[in-house]
């Protein structure tokens, strides 16, 4: 699995018109699914990203977690996250899981990130989505589990 997190101060999915998902305070996640990842797979990385300290404390130190901040996740869909784009201009996605795949474990780990008690706005898998953040830092990070 591959995440990029984006420490954001609002965010908003949207959908056809229709707001899907959104936070306040927290992180926008990207989350993409390999062929080989799990649910367990799933399980560490929420846990990670729960517990990773990216958020300022009272000295401005990246101290805090989404977690110890009260803060949200807006979690999106995002097989694109396993592009090649290493040969030609147009990009390969034979890296991503299949589309049927991807849906359950990206459930399984908004589903883990709930558990940890972060609330969780989600995309719409597969549909086309606008993204709106007021980004925040900005600090954006990406985490790979294999």
């Amino acid at each position: 699995m591959r995440a990029v997190l984006q420490r954001v101060t609002q965010a908003r999915c949207t959908v056809a018109g229709q707001v899907t998902g959104e936070t306040g305070p927290g992180l926008v996640l990207l989350l993409g699914v390999a062929p080989g990842d799990t649910e367990q797979t799933a399980q560490v990385l929420a846990a990670k990203i729960a517990k990773l300290r990216i958020f300022g404390d009272e000295a401005g130190k990246m101290n805090r977690s989404v977690q110890d901040i009260g803060g949200g996740i807006l979690s999106i869909s995002q097989f694109t996250l396993y592009a090649d784009t290493r040969s030609g201009n147009r990009p390969s996605f034979t890296g991503a899981a299949p589309p049927e795949q991807a849906r359950a474990l990206y459930a399984v780990f908004n589903a883990a990130l709930r558990d940890l008690g972060l609330p969780v706005g989600e995309g719409v898998f597969g549909a086309h989505m606008v993204i709106d953040l007021t980004n925040d830092g900005p600090v954006t990070l990406t985490l790979d589990v294999a």
